[in-house]
């Protein structure tokens, strides 16, 4: 337990990084290059980076190629793309995992470990070609400014999520049905938000957007605190006219319940889910592989199989996976790091605010 405190403080750290490493390099980059970073002629921006909106995105490619030497432009161009890619990576595999998991086993539920690994492959795909066609978008959006964009759509997407989050955590009341509606609900205002962005446009003080003020005059961080809000009561008015879920399913899982040794049982324990076999284990006998197989096996993730667990291993792991015991000392060092943290962040929105 106090690795994972620990971890979660670790990330609030993380997080206050982006305030020194792209807010301020921002500012310091459109201070130094005023013709271009911060230029405001539409022909001067579409001749500086190639786009009429806007060139604060260029703010921090510049100030690496025209200030740092070339040994370290080419370490610091080389991070740059390192960490776009671990992004991408990462969004993707869990955008494949979403998929093939929550929808295609609904709709093949027959479908094996093998195909469940091409379908998520070919789903990676899809989103790559998605993602280059959202470039142009992206441009557009926001002035073109990816940082405002980035944020703006986190405003329009997040809330309903973190809602149905803290609602699960923090009041065992909650259920699925709330959750779900809560979700959809939050969904809905947030695209509504999003899309009417798209199709007027955000605007400038030299060309006003024509989107109609009740839907986009509401600044996108004010307009997630509201459907933040929303989000929670539609959670918890649907909850509170449907069935509860009892106490057995819940130990361990919500604030209330943290500290139970009850033996937790999944709601949907007793369903049989049908269709997702395991990967079929290959005969006992070594027999050689051709180089086709062992590239479809590469392709589908199956060149190697995990270790079979005895029922005692098996017990022996849920046990650990559920013991919250803390060692003093360390529970100490995390909940005082939990403090500092606080009051630096703390500090620092009211500093820089």
């Amino acid at each position: 337990m106090s690795h994972v405190k620990a971890g979660c403080i670790m990330c609030g750290y993380l997080k206050l990084l982006p305030m020194f490493l792209m807010v301020m390099p921002g500012m310091i980059s459109r201070i130094l290059y005023r013709d271009r970073v911060a230029c405001v002629v539409p022909s001067v921006c579409k001749a500086a980076c190639g786009t009429e909106v806007g060139c604060t995105n260029i703010a921090y490619p510049t100030m690496v190629v025209e200030l740092m030497p070339d040994g370290l432009r080419g370490l610091m161009l080389s991070v740059m793309l390192a960490s776009l890619m671990s992004s991408l990576t990462s969004i993707f595999n869990s955008a494949s995992t979403l998929f093939t998991m929550d929808i295609y086993t609904k709709i093949r539920s027959t479908a094996k470990e093998r195909e469940l690994m091409i379908v998520g492959r070919l789903f990676i795909l899809g989103l790559i070609g998605v993602s280059i066609a959202w470039v142009p978008v992206i441009q557009s959006a926001q002035s073109g400014q990816l940082f405002d964009y980035i944020q703006s759509i986190t405003s329009y997407l997040g809330p309903p999520i973190a809602a149905v989050f803290f609602l699960a955590i923090f009041c065992k009341r909650v259920n699925e049905q709330g959750a779900f509606w809560g979700l959809i609900v939050g969904l809905v205002i947030g695209l509504s938000r999003m899309f009417a962005e798209f199709a007027y446009g955000t605007g400038s003080c030299a060309v006003p957007s024509e989107c109609p003020a009740v839907i986009c005059k509401v600044h996108y961080l004010y307009f997630a605190i509201i459907l933040f809000t929303i989000s929670i009561i539609i959670v918890l008015i649907i909850s509170f006219l449907t069935k509860p879920i009892d106490d057995v399913h819940l130990y361990r899982l919500c604030w209330t319940l943290r500290n139970s040794k009850e033996q937790r049982v999944d709601l949907d324990a007793g369903e049989m889910v049908q269709g997702v076999e395991d990967y079929e284990e290959e005969p006992a006998q070594e027999k050689e592989t051709s180089c086709c197989k062992k590239a479809y096996n590469w392709f589908c993730g199956l060149e190697q199989t995990g270790p079979k667990l005895s029922k005692e291993e098996e017990e022996a792991l849920q046990h650990k996976l559920t013991d919250t015991t803390e060692e003093p000392l360390w529970r100490r060092v995390v909940n005082i790091n939990a403090l500092i943290l606080l009051s630096v962040a703390v500090f620092c929105h009211g500093f820089f605010a």
